[in-house]
């Protein structure tokens, strides 16, 4: 439709449901979870609209059930990451010709179906394969997913309406060009949400894809990927091969072709993934673009006007939804000396009413992590601080993985500032405390600053105006999302865009139009009207 100025309007977050009992949604999607456990799928490598089964199988399991799978998914191997990178390029030309609009009406369909029918699929596979309770699915999988479907195609006609301006006689006009060959896109285990922005984001702005998922959540990304299919993504522009890092890796940043990469994931991963690019840059026809969100060390500091009450949801909610496994959730804290003793009291108290278990009941608040890997991780830590003199603990320490891969919500005390779990990256349910004198605020606070190497999420807990404006300048480089009174987790699209930067990534800020800029190359063009017929200039004339 050539002769139509397309507006889309800017949407709203996406509500989250309630589930309480009786709703229909919750009945809609107990029943979806009885199904698909019942079930078992298997799950092929998707390039170009061909399923292909290679024989190489691994399991999708319940992390909270470890015994019971899911479905099995076909890896890929260097023969079909070479044909997923052809398959993009050849889908390439058709794609980049596509008017926005009908880009856009994909995603837009693809979120409204998400918002009805397909939202019980995808949350049920969120809770069974990723271990998450419905709300922490819910938020997820379905209101942030829906956003980013929602939003982005919002951002994208932004971004094209910006122009340049024009002088009399000729016309000025910029064309956002898609990166010319492909974009490698690196998916995490915990959020689907960012399994599905992060190679649906470069393909709205007109880039093809090749999409590798995390290994423990293959079962997830195969439905969003059927979810985009049957909103009318055509064949080949998002690709989906599973497999393990270097077997999907290697040859993709080994091709001429890659012109992009968006990651969210270890920041040793990225680290070598941006060393390998560096290193075969000469081979690339043109300079990728690597955009990454990495790891966090995300702090609560609390001052001593703050609201014990207030502190201590902030603390449980932000250390222990989703066990800790977001890149987002407060790992360490500081404490004032005067409020630490009624604050331990109220700790123990919630803590050891929280309830952990199987997804599948929705009056559970934890259930498990995500694999074996993490549960030997994570204890790890906790077992180097049982046995140091500098730590004290407060609440859990226990672990159980007969079943499934349980780790007690565990909150430790350390004397000393620097020690190891305050300054290191551990993913999972385990929170540590450093406490503070009271007339040592602002030099506490550059301590946090100065303690570790990331940058993602932080947060100030204070009634005193002075004290927040403290915290704020003085952590202005500690965190790229940063929250006063408010947990350090649960960033939504659109109002509070994410990333962070020193070793937790490029900050290019999922959710927002920086985000998306990065997936374009943009081209000039002026077109004049008057063009002179003399070359030489009015000054000739003498001398």
């Amino acid at each position: 439709m050539p002769n139509v100025l397309f507006n889309i309007p800017l949407p709203q977050n996406e509500p989250v449901l309630g589930y309480e009992p009786g709703s229909p949604e919750k009945l809609a999607l107990k029943g979806e979870l009885a199904e698909m456990k019942a079930r078992e799928v298997e799950i092929p490598v998707l390039i170009g609209g061909e399923e292909i089964r290679t024989g190489n199988l691994a399991d999708c399991v319940c992390p909270h059930e470890h015994g019971h799978r899911l479905g099995r998914y076909h890896k890929a191997g260097e023969k079909e990451v070479r044909k997923a990178i052809d398959a993009a390029l050849r889908a390439r030309p058709d794609w980049v010709s596509m008017p926005l609009e009908a880009r856009a009406s994909i995603f837009i369909k693809a979120a409204e179906l998400l918002s009805k029918s397909w939202r019980p699929v995808l949350n049920a596979a969120n809770m069974l394969n990723a271990s998450k309770t419905v709300f922490q699915a819910e938020i997820d999988s379905a209101c942030e997913l829906i956003d980013f479907l929602r939003i982005n195609p919002f951002y994208m006609q932004k971004i094209y309406q910006q122009q340049p301006r024009s002088s009399e006689g000729c016309w000025n006009y910029v064309e956002q060009r898609p990166l010319e060959g492909f974009v490698f896109a690196v998916t995490p285990f915990n959020f689907a949400s960012i399994a599905g922005n992060l190679p649906t984001a470069p393909a709205i702005m007109g880039n093809v894809v090749v999409w590798k998922p995390a290994s423990s959540t293959v079962f997830i990304a195969y439905y969003i990927m059927r979810l985009l299919r049957a909103a009318g993504l055509p064949d080949g522009v998002i690709n989906l091969v599973p497999g393990s890092g270097p077997t999907v890796g290697d040859p993709v940043l080994n091709s001429p072709d890659l012109s992009g990469i968006h990651f969210t994931g270890s920041t040793a991963t990225f680290r070598r993934m941006w060393q390998t690019t560096g290193q075969g840059v000469r081979k690339y026809k043109t300079w990728p673009r690597i955009v990454g969100e990495t790891g966090g060390k995300d702090f609560i500091f609390a001052h001593v006007s703050t609201d014990i009450d207030i502190l201590s949801a902030g603390l449980i909610r932000g250390a222990f939804e989703y066990q800790g496994q977001k890149c987002s959730a407060a790992s360490r804290a500081y404490i004032p000396a005067s409020m630490w003793p009624d604050l331990k009291k109220r700790l123990q108290e919630t803590v050891s009413g929280i309830r952990m278990g199987d997804p599948e009941d929705f009056r559970n608040f934890m259930a498990a992590v995500i694999d074996r890997q993490a549960f030997d991780t994570i204890t790890g830590y906790i077992e180097y601080a049982r046995n140091s003199s500098e730590a004290e603990f407060i609440t859990g320490g226990g672990s159980d993985d007969t079943t499934g891969y349980f780790i007690e919500p565990t909150i430790i005390r350390t004397t000393n500032p620097k020690f190891r779990l305050m300054e290191e990256e551990i993913f999972g349910p385990v929170l540590t405390v450093y406490v503070y004198p009271d007339s040592d605020y602002v030099e506490t606070l550059h301590l946090c600053d100065q303690t570790s190497p990331y940058a993602l999420t932080g947060a100030v807990f204070a009634t005193d105006r002075r004290a927040i404006d403290q915290a704020t300048r003085i952590l202005q480089d500690a965190a790229g999302n940063f929250y006063i009174n408010d947990k350090p987790t649960g960033a939504v699209v659109g109002q509070q865009p994410f990333g962070g930067s020193r070793a937790s990534g490029t900050n290019d800020k999922a959710g927002s139009m920086l985000n998306l800029q990065r997936w374009v190359s943009p081209r000039t063009i002026k077109e004049n009207f008057n063009p002179s017929a003399d070359y030489g200039y009015s000054h000739m004339a003498e001398e």
